[in-house]
């Protein structure tokens, strides 16, 4: 008896006359613009400009979509260039298909881009924008439900997955809803990475490290229970492989880095720096005396001098005084 599940969508396309609406492709687009939104305010946070977030990502998002697409054709390539396969279809993205690590490592070659080009350094900008790439990851996710792909083992716990229309020709059933783990897990990543950075103060790339060893952690467990096709190296899943070596990068980078630069960058957007600084001097050549007096100022002299002198001003008049005196006798 069926007592509880989580439903699968009946399709993940909605055609919109001739134009087709798919629910991956929506999950991507509004996970990239939430990471802007969010990574924009904590970008600003740091003393960045609004809009520099957006500038840099129309570098990094699409040598970020490309990245990922070459990461998963690359570790499955026989479900394209097979005997019976279509090429073609390595460039349906749309139809699923972006690998996570890929995505990171060409999307950072992007952002190292447009960060060149307006002198900001790199590892502040991926600081600020970690735990906003978690979020987008946690959204992205959804894509593989709306596709019914990328599911677990097969269980009957009250969260199972129905799985209705399997990718890839599986068999329809109830499996662990692995995209839903890992988007909690997401989020879950990007708070810790936001507590962090608050009390720690990560610089130079470590609230980044932070993230992807996070990630990896959640993406360990999610990998493992996966039952997708997926080439193997001594036993274990490519992908699994992938978050190991990851995982101990990370772990290393935190460590050296906060041994060889410690703190975080003072200065994130020279640009906007520049602009504090003028408008400050201006500030402090406005409260500069000019010819007004201020109010007040008259009163305030003439109170000085009729204040009581100090003892070594009142022993100088003495002594003109007694000067005096004898000049008068002699």
């Amino acid at each position: 008896m069926e007592l509880a599940y989580i439903p699968s969508p009946s399709t993940g396309v909605v055609h919109l006359g001739p134009i087709p609406l798919r629910g991956y492709a929506f999950c991507i687009i509004i996970g990239v613009f939430v990471a802007v939104w969010y990574g924009n305010k904590r970008w600003v946070a740091r003393g960045g400009r609004s809009g520099t977030v957006a500038d840099i990502a129309i570098w990094a998002v699409p040598f970020g979509l490309v990245g990922g697409r070459l990461y998963h054709v690359v570790t499955d390539p026989e479900l394209y260039f097979e005997k019976g396969e279509d090429w073609v279809n390595a460039f349906k993205v749309w139809e699923g298909g972006l690998g996570i690590w890929g995505a990171v490592a060409l999307g950072a070659v992007g952002a190292w881009i447009g960060c060149r080009r307006r002198g900001i350094p790199l590892t502040a900008w991926v600081d600020a924008l970690a735990p906003a790439v978690a979020i987008a990851q946690a959204i992205g996710r959804w894509g593989n439900w709306f596709n019914q792909e990328l599911y677990g083992k097969e269980t009957h716990l009250p969260w199972a997955l129905h799985i209705t229309h399997p990718s890839g020709g599986g068999t329809p059933g109830y499996y662990h809803p692995t995209f839903l783990y890992e988007s909690i897990w997401c989020l879950i990543v990007a708070a810790l990475v936001v507590w962090a950075d608050r009390r720690w103060q990560l610089g130079h790339g470590r609230a980044f490290a932070l993230y992807v060893a996070l990630y990896c952690v959640g993406r360990g467990g999610t990998e493992y229970l996966r039952v997708d096709t997926a080439n193997h190296i001594l036993g274990l899943r490519l992908n699994l492989w992938t978050v190991m070596i990851m995982f101990t990068l990370a772990v290393l980078y935190i460590v050296l880095s906060a041994r060889l630069r410690p703190g975080r960058e003072t200065i994130v957007e020279p640009a906007a720096a520049a602009g504090a600084g003028a408008a400050g001097d201006a500030d402090s050549a406005d409260a500069e005396p000019g010819s007004v007096s201020e109010p007040g100022s008259e009163q305030k002299q003439d109170a000085e001098e009729a204040a009581p002198k100090p003892p070594a001003e009142h022993a100088a008049g003495d002594a003109r005084d007694t000067e005096a005196q004898a000049a008068k006798k002699l």
